[in-house]
């Protein structure tokens, strides 16, 4: 059974991590089903870098680990120049 003081800054992390962590796969989620729709490239590079913002932002909270980010960012990008070569 973890101590009450270890219990408190859980919660007092988890709250503040939450809605970071939240953010940045949503604005994964979104930036990834408009490329894999193919609308157009305004939109695409517009969600990517919000995306990317995201990501570096929560990495830069320490929310996720900064190698974490980089992956995905990494799969990001791979995915735009997959999507680009099969055109």
């Amino acid at each position: 059974m973890p101590s009450k003081k270890s219990l408190r800054k859980n919660q007092r992390n988890t709250s503040y991590n939450r809605p970071i962590v939240s953010t940045a796969k949503t604005l994964l989620k979104s930036a990834q089903l408009s490329i894999e729709n193919d609308s157009d490239n305004n939109v695409n590079s517009t969600k990517i870098s919000e995306a990317i913002k995201a990501l570096d932002k929560a990495a830069q909270k320490g929310v996720i680990h900064k190698n974490n980010a980089a992956r995905k960012k990494s799969r990001l990008f791979k995915l735009v120049s997959n999507k680009k070569l099969s055109k």
